[in-house]
């Protein structure tokens, strides 16, 4: 499924760029224009599908060249087809357990990571080609609900300390705890936010504060491509703000 969803996203996103234009801004990521999104995201997929095709191991070693961008619009979508099914073929079953650099330094594989990193970038970038063009964003319910794992993964992982210093400082607490609860799915996410960091596992409990909304709600706002008012706050709205300026994904 990330593989197929990785290829039906990117192609969503072409769509919405090629629709709003080159030179249109994206509301989501102020420091960027359309083209910069679509050259994002294209890139990306390329240098990871190297990453995982050459079996690399050592980040000294990760891809220091960058695939060109096509010079005009209607380019695009041809280019942006070819970048998704290419890192998708390398996210192979065959690769999934190979020897691969995983950034995050966590107990997957690191194809199993960048198959979940590359979707992420496809869905939430996809987010914001839609918003550019004025479209509303679209996300299955699965897709968002693996995807907001992934997010509380990512919080949690052993590097993010060493990638966003600030982010992990900030999330350090005395004990406050937050949930987000999907209401079209069986799925819920609950944080602890201690002294030496936050935790978070599946499941749903007490807590300070309780964000709910679908699951692809919850995702646009965890990733502030929503605003927290599209979805329901019960509790400490200021805990739950106070986690998505500290959090989200990062553009530009």
């Amino acid at each position: 499924m990330p593989r197929q969803a990785i290829v039906g996203h990117t192609r969503r996103l072409a769509e919405a760029a090629t629709a709003a234009g080159p030179g249109a801004a994206v509301p989501t990521a102020p420091k960027w224009t359309v083209a910069d999104l679509v050259a994002h995201l294209g890139r990306t997929q390329h240098w990871v599908a190297e990453i995982i095709e050459r079996r690399i191991t050592d980040p000294a070693r990760l891809p220091t060249e960058l695939a060109a961008v096509p010079a005009g619009s209607g380019e695009w979508e041809a280019w942006l087809t070819e970048s998704a099914q290419r890192v998708a073929a390398a996210c192979s079953a065959e690769a999934l357990e190979a020897p691969v650099f995983n950034a995050s330094g966590d107990e997957r594989s690191g194809t199993q990571f960048w198959l979940t990193t590359m979707l992420n970038e496809a869905v939430v970038h996809g987010a914001d080609a839609a918003i550019a063009a004025a479209r509303p964003p679209a996300v299955e319910a699965d897709v968002a609900a693996a995807l907001i794992t992934n997010h509380f993964s990512m919080l949690t992982s052993p590097t993010w300390g060493t990638q966003r210093p600030e982010s992990a400082q900030a999330l350090r607490g005395t004990g406050q705890t937050l949930q987000w609860q999907a209401t079209d799915r069986i799925g819920a996410w609950s944080v602890e936010r201690g002294p030496e960091g936050a935790k978070w596992r599946p499941g749903s409990g007490p807590a300070d504060v309780t964000v709910t909304g679908p699951a692809a709600a919850l995702l646009l706002t965890l990733t502030r491509r929503l605003p927290l008012t599209e979805v329901g706050v019960e509790g400490d709205t200021g805990l739950a703000e106070h986690w998505l300026d500290n959090t989200a994904h990062v553009s530009g």
